[in-house]
């Protein structure tokens, strides 16, 4: 009545078989094992707004000191970095990020990164643009937001020639005169004038072509689908960019914030780097005010890479949550 139960092996049986296997196993050749990359990947992120397709184009980090931020205590400064889980330290990790667009008959890049100019930490934007599939010879136009080394300085080749040699580059007014006027260079601190000559080379050589438009204070649409938003404080012509397809909408702003954990949480925090920290805080606040109300997406050049998400009220603070990935 019991032929169909299976017959078990006894003890001495189970060990013999188990060490046979493990005798069997020592004797294979291990697996094939794929080598530490010891790089990162590309540093590319896609989606689309409408019709539009934009790519995120990451051209590295800064480390950032917590002093720069005059109005930051170490206690306060301490407790948003606990809150956003990002380890305490005197630097702050401050991504650099470029954007490009893609209407199917024009490319559009927004900032271009550092090049050389910054260490070794930077500079990735053209190595990712190729890996996006793009040279610079296919680009069309150059928005800037503004023109301090880590935005423009990829405007040229470490020769002085256009990078993008086919482009037609694009400058607020007030920010071209701010950087190419001689005399407030020659009355600025030393430190700074080396700023003032690196806006000067990036926009020579597209000077020189006849390639370069200047916005006047009431510009609108820029190229078809992206227009201009004055957004001054960190620099007298900083301005974002309001890319529209559709019911879809992007803005583009630059450098409104530098460090997240911060400065959603306390908008009145301004970096030292900004030419008016009141002009740029109020800067913050209007266009917060903004994207949160009309739940237009955001991207910024040192938000967490790639940078895109939305903002929410929280009180009288703000928070960033990011855009989940998604397919094309």
């Amino acid at each position: 009545m019991t032929a169909w139960l299976p017959t078990v092996p006894d003890r001495r049986e189970l060990i013999k078989a188990a060490s046979t296997g493990l005798v069997l196993a020592a004797a294979r050749p291990a697996l094939a094992r794929a080598p530490l990359a010891g790089a990162q990947v590309p540093g590319l992120y896609r989606m689309k707004v409408g019709a539009l397709e934009v790519t995120a184009v990451l051209d590295g980090h800064l480390d950032l000191p917590q002093a720069l931020f005059p109005k930051a205590t170490d206690g306060e400064a301490e407790a948003l970095l606990d809150r956003a889980a990002v380890p305490r330290a005197r630097h702050v990790n401050c991504p650099v990020n470029t954007y490009l667009v893609n209407s199917g008959d024009r490319l559009v890049l927004v900032d271009t990164g550092t090049a050389d100019a910054m260490g070794p930490s930077l500079g990735l934007m053209p190595r990712n643009l190729a890996a996006a599939g793009v040279t610079p010879e296919q680009i069309d136009t150059v928005l800037m937001t503004h023109l301090h080394p880590d935005h423009a300085n990829g405007l040229i080749t470490p020769d002085g020639k256009a990078f993008f040699p086919n482009a037609e580059l694009v400058v607020a007014g007030v920010e071209y005169d701010f950087w190419t006027d001689q005399a407030l260079m020659n009355q600025a601190p030393a430190d700074s004038q080396s700023f003032f000559r690196m806006a000067q080379a990036a926009l020579q050589p597209y000077n020189d072509a006849n390639r370069l438009r200047r916005l006047g204070r009431d510009a609108s649409e820029v190229v078809p689908g992206i227009s201009a938003v004055a957004a001054p404080g960190h620099t007298p012509g900083h301005t974002g960019y309001r890319i529209a397809s559709g019911s879809q909408q992007l803005l583009v702003w630059g450098d409104i914030v530098h460090v997240a954990p911060f400065q959603f949480a306390r908008p009145d925090w301004s970096i030292a780097f900004d030419t008016s920290q009141d002009t740029a805080a109020a800067s913050r606040r209007r266009l917060f005010d903004m994207t949160a109300t009309d739940r237009i997406m955001v991207a910024g050049m040192h938000l967490p890479f790639p940078g895109i998400g939305h903002v929410l009220r929280e009180g009288e603070a703000y928070r960033f949550v990011p855009v989940p990935w998604q397919p094309l």
